[in-house]
């Protein structure tokens, strides 16, 4: 198993992800002989997981199942061990952009912190390039070794224990890119311009105080950078609703009924009902109820209440994702 080359069998000492649900899902270590307690029972690795497909619906003890993924970058992201402040898929996105990332890319990253940032990396950049990440502290450095070598990604990464404001990310001349998530990315910026190639390349780095920005972008001024930008990234969700405007009536015995047939009005005197909760593609912008009628005379004719309605979305007021500035730049020597 590897995080960069997906298989489509579970095997003895994989990682996978026990998914119950969108909110609801664990990674776990697959090991013969093992059982892993759920809500809805347990699972056995040996019967229920080893040999079969990633992706396999798996019935627990109790009767209820949950189904067995494959890791990505991003599963890892929303089940990491927490170690540090992690950064989510939104913000490895804009990072991933910025520093024009590509197979065969050579990054330096400090720090470490969790990892969520560097399997993403590590990813884009395979099966050619490599990670070079550096982590102040010193468990956490070998925490991130050992979970680079189970996740099957350990040719791709060097993980250097060192303070990268004082001794640098390690190698010279070598990088395409470098990524900055520390407390004082300015003291790491002479290190950063180093650690890139002699034709130039890209730094980003990543603050969440205003005055972090000021004194990183002054300090890459003063190394030669320049197209230097600052992003503030957020992340606001909108919620839509359908909203009816009113209807037109009219009576005309030769309509019929076409392909959709929407649900009756409820009595011949109601002229408004309730707008259907979903649409289908033809009857996007209105839609039309038919409703069988005869008059005095007997005559049978369909009164066509045709309803039009608009969609609406409101912000909601909660932003998901803390309030961080990136800045970018690029540099030639």
């Amino acid at each position: 198993m590897s995080f960069v080359e997906y298989g489509d069998t579970i095997k003895d000492g994989d990682t996978a992800i026990v998914f119950l649900g969108h909110e609801s899902m664990f990674p776990v270590k697959v090991q013969h002989g093992t059982v892993t307690q759920t809500k809805y029972g347990v699972i056995r690795h040996s019967t229920d997981l080893i040999g079969k497909k990633y992706g396999s619906k798996v019935t627990c003890s109790k009767g209820g199942w949950i189904f067995i993924l494959h890791p990505t970058p991003e599963l890892w992201t929303m089940n990491l061990p927490h170690r540090t402040q992690i950064l989510y898929s939104t913000d490895i996105s804009i990072i991933t952009m910025m520093l024009e990332l590509k197979p065969g890319s050579i990054v330096c990253e400090s720090g470490t912190g969790s990892g969520s940032l560097s399997h993403a990396l590590i990813r884009t950049v395979a099966p050619t390039g490599h990670l070079y990440t550096v982590e102040f502290h010193q468990q956490r450095a070998e925490k991130a070794r050992e979970e680079f070598k189970e996740h099957g990604v350990e040719h791709l990464v060097t993980v250097t224990n060192q303070d990268v404001c004082k001794n640098g990310f390690g190698v010279s001349n070598v990088a395409d890119a470098v990524f900055l998530d520390i407390p004082s990315p300015w003291e790491a910026i002479g290190h950063a311009k180093s650690a890139l190639k002699a034709e130039g390349g890209r730094i980003c780095s990543f603050s969440p105080c205003i005055e972090q920005v000021q004194r990183t972008c002054l300090a890459m001024e003063e190394y030669g950078f320049t197209e230097i930008n600052t992003l503030e990234i957020l992340l606001r969700v909108y919620n839509f609703s359908h909203t009816c405007a009113g209807c037109t009536c009219s009576l005309d015995p030769s309509v019929t009924v076409g392909k959709h047939q929407h649900t009756p009005l409820p009595d011949s005197s109601s002229r408004c009902a309730p707008c259907p909760s979903s649409w289908c593609g033809d009857c996007l912008g209105h839609y039309a109820t038919l409703k069988a009628n005869r008059d005095d005379s007997g005559t049978l004719g369909y009164v066509m209440v045709r309803r039009w309605f608009f969609l609406g979305s409101v912000p909601e007021i909660r932003v998901l994702v803390h309030a961080h500035s990136l800045e970018s730049t690029s540099v030639l020597h």
